[in-house]
């Protein structure tokens, strides 16, 4: 369990060896280093979670006092540009980047009186694997979701890690895995997992990027219209690119070949709002978990400044998981 007074754990690259180089109040903090040796730093406070190379920030991860579900508030590029928008007037039910299904008939992805809670239970700073030969920063967190009534229907480990590997600091490209492990709780046999074709890990952009931005696939494939703008697209990979600030950035999302449901199908829409997710077409084929069986599932996040090229993206992909495997 976390001591909430704030305090940092700093990882740095020795060669491509992954060190904890102090665990201490953050005033203690050590200088930033060279992209070459990159330096990730992980801040838990009363509320978030804060991940930054150096001074600059890659991600900020509200996990406590949340109305309805832990999510990533704030996520950025390597110059610092900001992606996500949290609780928009429209939808205040979207929330940054976020991962939510429905369990039993009770959804998660809604804000209402007749949604479920993620609750958060504990919360882990992770140390690198001594054994890895790359260096990252990671967190882990225990939810339980629970219905309105209070009813236990999934127990939920999440992991959220930042890669800062030489690979990657040499590439200009903000990198991230998450994972969520789904299970039953003590004494219930079977859960059935359903919702909406945009049910899943989800992220809505700022609105600076609706409308105009372009989505590109592994697949390289249009996509089977579902509603207006709105498209599902089986592909290993999927990304967006908008302007913001005036400039182009990048951001994809990457599906795990371990996933169940290969490969992932993409929700995407950028106009009346530009929103991304990965999904597991519940609304066509709902998932039975059973009580020995539980539920592994593992996205990549990557961003850039700048238009990027769908072999860069693979390429990406491609370093994520081996970057998963190390």
């Amino acid at each position: 369990m976390v001591n909430f007074t704030a305090r940092c754990v700093i990882f740095k690259t020795v060669g491509l060896v992954a060190l904890v180089l102090a665990t201490a109040q953050c005033a203690a903090q050590v200088p930033a280093s060279a992209p070459a040796d990159a330096e990730l730093r992980l801040r838990v406070e009363p509320q978030f979670v804060t991940v930054t190379v150096g001074e600059r920030p890659v991600l900020r991860y509200r996990y406590a006092e949340t109305p309805f579900k832990p999510y990533i508030k704030e996520l950025f590029t390597p110059a610092g540009v900001n992606v996500l928008l949290d609780s928009p007037p429209d939808h205040v039910h979207h929330r940054g980047l976020m991962f939510a299904l429905a369990v039993n008939g009770v959804d998660f992805w809604s804000e209402t009186d007749s949604s479920g809670k993620e609750l958060h239970r504990e919360l882990e700073p992770g140390a690198p694997d001594a054994a890895q030969r790359v260096v990252s920063a990671a967190f882990s967190e225990t939810l339980d979701w629970q219905a309105p009534d209070g009813k236990l229907m999934l127990q939920e480990q999440r992991t959220i890690r930042v890669y800062g590997s030489r690979e990657v600091a040499a590439s200009n490209v903000t990198v991230l895995t998450w994972r969520t492990r789904l299970s039953l709780p003590p004494g219930v046999a079977t859960g059935t997992l359903t919702g909406n074709h945009y049910f899943g890990l989800g992220m809505r952009f700022v609105p600076a990027m609706d409308k105009q931005g372009t989505f590109i696939n592994a697949a390289k494939a249009a996509g089977e219209v579902f509603r207006g703008d709105e498209r599902l697209t089986p592909a290993r990979w999927c990304a967006y690119t908008a302007a913001l600030d005036g400039q182009p950035v990048t951001v994809a999302m990457f599906d795990h070949p371990t996933n169940v449901r290969q490969p992932a199908t993409w929700f995407t829409m950028k106009d009346p709002f530009a929103y991304l997710s990965a999904t597991m077409q519940l609304h066509k084929e709902p998932l039975t978990l059973k009580a020995d069986g539980p539920l592994h599932l593992r996205y990549g996040i990557a961003l850039w400044d700048g238009a990027v090229s769908a072999e860069r993206i693979d390429e990406t992909f491609k370093l994520w998981l081996t970057l998963e495997t190390k």
